[in-house]
């Protein structure tokens, strides 16, 4: 669902551009333990304030960033004046209000912080918005709340539309669909170009893990990744008040063991010699079939710390889309300084 313009969906290829971009910024709200903060870094945008409500997960992003400017603090609480010329507005709002595993309230319920989004988008007058959220928004029975956002933005300035990306067009072992909102000013926007999938088979969950599975002296950890020869299911963290250190509900603990996981729990560290059965997974292990790069830590007991791997936004597919961004951004600023 696009507003009036077009823009997004030309195909035709954007000539390169042989001047260097200049420096871009970007407000994050929501940013949780950094997976989308940890793409837009590595497509090239520098974070003004990255805005989180969780301790444990504003400590994961000091741990990993000591740099970042972590703000902790309820997303109602922080003034967008403070960041006025941000170039982007990114974030990945709550999704209780629009999963299949909730009660899918979408604006009536008191989690839905979209409207708080588009107040920072009047107070920060960006050029770029990202917004991202589960898969579920797109659902029929939000079509008239989608559009309302649309026109929110419209009437701000912004072209926007959503769009689906799956995290294994972009080499995520995980078949991960997330709603994906990109708004642009219209002279933005005739720049940008979505990201196309990159054509390459993801790797497979035992690909990603053997080494890992092994680390503990396993004797079955590389029967055990021949036989994961497949992507992983989507991955759920939970929320505050459900869910806790396991893989999903019994629909997606079968989708596990077919992968010889066993989606009950997360393991504390990898099997040990002479173990039988099917093993768990770390919640470093989970990490990595997030698309986070094995360096990154969580801080927090098991249980806070694998809600925030699992709600999580694929850092490589953040990135895929911050360069489509960063690309549109800098060509525009180009264009105009000449």
């Amino acid at each position: 669902m696009t507003s009036s313009l077009r823009l997004f969906d030309i195909d035709s290829e954007v000539p390169a551009r042989e001047e260097k971009a200049a420096p871009l910024t970007c407000l994050e709200i929501c940013a949780g333990a950094g997976g989308q903060a940890l793409g837009l870094e590595q497509a090239g945008f520098r974070h003004a304030g990255l805005i989180e409500v969780d301790h444990d997960a504003c400590n994961t992003l000091r741990l990993n960033r000591p740099d970042w400017p972590v703000i902790e603090s309820p997303v109602q609480e922080v003034s967008g004046r403070d960041f006025e010329g941000a170039d982007l507005l990114s974030g990945g709002v709550p999704c209780p209000p629009f999963s299949k595993a909730g009660r899918q309230l979408g604006p009536g319920d008191e989690r839905d912080l979209f409207p708080e989004a588009l107040r920072l988008v009047r107070e920060v007058r960006p050029w770029a918005v990202l917004l991202e959220n589960v898969r579920g928004l797109l659902d029929s029975r939000f079509e008239a709340y989608r559009q309302e956002i649309c026109n929110a933005l419209k009437d701000l300035g912004f072209v926007s539309q959503w769009r689906l990306l799956n995290a294994c067009d972009f080499g995520v072992a995980q078949l991960r669909p997330r709603a994906v909102l990109v708004a642009l000013k219209p002279e933005v926007a005739a720049w940008f170009r979505w990201p196309r999938p990159s054509g390459k088979t993801p790797p497979t969950v035992g690909e990603v893990l053997a080494r890992k599975m092994a680390e503990g002296g396993w004797e079955g950890a590389a029967e055990w990744a021949r036989k994961a020869n497949r992507i992983a299911p989507t991955i759920v963290g939970g929320s505050r008040k459900h869910g806790g250190p396991d893989l999903g509900p019994t629909r997606a603990r079968r989708e596990w063991e077919t992968l010889g996981v066993d989606g009950r729990g997360i393991a504390d560290a990898a099997p040990p010699p002479g173990f039988h059965g099917l093993p768990r997974l770390t919640v470093s292990m989970v990490a990595l079939l997030q698309g986070f790069p094995e360096e990154w830590v969580f801080s927090g007991n098991k249980t806070a710390a694998y809600r925030q791997v699992g709600n999580a936004f694929p850092p490589p597919v953040a990135k895929a889309i911050g360069q489509a961004l960063h690309d549109a951004l800098a060509r525009h600023t180009l264009e105009v300084s000449r």
